[in-house]
């Protein structure tokens, strides 16, 4: 309520997995009870697996949109990198989502030598779905071993794709205020394919996203070390002015850009997981 009084407009439950929550429907409801104060749009971020069953009660709780993570469409591959079969679920979840008029889209992380050879195949998905594929740049966090030589850049990718689909260009004119994903399309495609990318060509000056961590702790920039816990506020007893405050106050400290993918990669920073996405 106060980060709606004070402009917010999107809120996204992230994870680890959201859909362990058993109470999701109702968390999401409530949510959706804030929509008269100014907020647009619920979405959420899911691995997919158990979204097909529970689309339809997510929909009629409130939920606009959904991001489905899905790093592979190799059954054998998605079996080593995910631990446990069920891509084939994942996709019947794309569909469902879509058969709902839920808006949705795939996030794929692209790493060299992993899923590169997946890209064509991942941005074919957008032919005739009325969905957004991104590519997600492969970002530094602490135990993904990352290493700048398994980063696939935005320019590689793209060539990529032309590489197959030559009338593959760029649609300025759909990127929204403050959009983290580059759109690109081909003439006649029912979606579209997006770009996000956080290492090669950052977009930190139009940024306007801040988390909220599970344990409470606001983090105005995704790369960044510092935290402040919202959390520890409300239990000692901080007013809607207080927490104000301390929102104002983090955000004026959010610094112009992040410090780049090789300095990020020498901090020491939560893991993914811990901090959302």
């Amino acid at each position: 309520r106060v980060f709606i009084g004070e402009g917010v407009n999107r809120i996204r439950f992230t994870g680890g997995e959201p859909l362990l929550r058993k109470d999701l429907s109702t968390i999401v409801a409530a949510t959706s009870e804030l929509k008269p104060l100014g907020l647009r749009e619920i979405a959420m971020t899911t691995n997919g697996i158990t979204l097909g069953r529970k689309v339809p009660e997510l929909k009629a709780a409130g939920l606009d949109s959904v991001n489905v993570s899905l790093d592979t469409l190799d059954p054998f591959k998605f079996q080593l990198l995910t631990r446990r079969n069920g891509m084939e679920k994942v996709l019947e979840s794309v569909q469902t989502s879509l058969d709902h008029g839920i808006k949705t889209k795939v996030n794929a992380v692209i790493i060299r030598g992993v899923n590169d050879e997946d890209v064509e195949g991942f941005a074919a998905l957008a032919e005739e779905r009325p969905l957004e594929v991104r590519f997600i740049e492969y970002m530094p966090f602490d135990g993904n071993r990352w290493d700048s030589s398994k980063l696939v850049p935005y320019q590689e990718l793209v060539e990529k794709i032309r590489g197959k689909y030559p009338d593959f260009s760029r649609v300025r004119h759909e990127d929204a205020p403050n959009a983290v994903s580059k759109l690109w399309q081909v003439e006649g495609w029912k979606g579209r394919v997006g770009f996000i990318t956080s290492m090669t060509k950052h977009f930190c000056g139009s940024c306007n996203r801040v988390r909220i961590t599970a344990d409470g702790h606001l983090k105005a920039c995704l790369f960044g070390n510092e935290e402040v816990s919202l959390r520890d506020a409300l239990r000692e007893g901080a007013t809607d002015g207080d927490l104000k405050m301390i929102i104002h106050e983090t955000l004026q400290r959010k610094k112009a850009r992040h410090a780049g993918m090789f300095d990020i990669a020498k901090d020491t920073m939560r893991p993914m997981t811990t901090i959302g996405g």
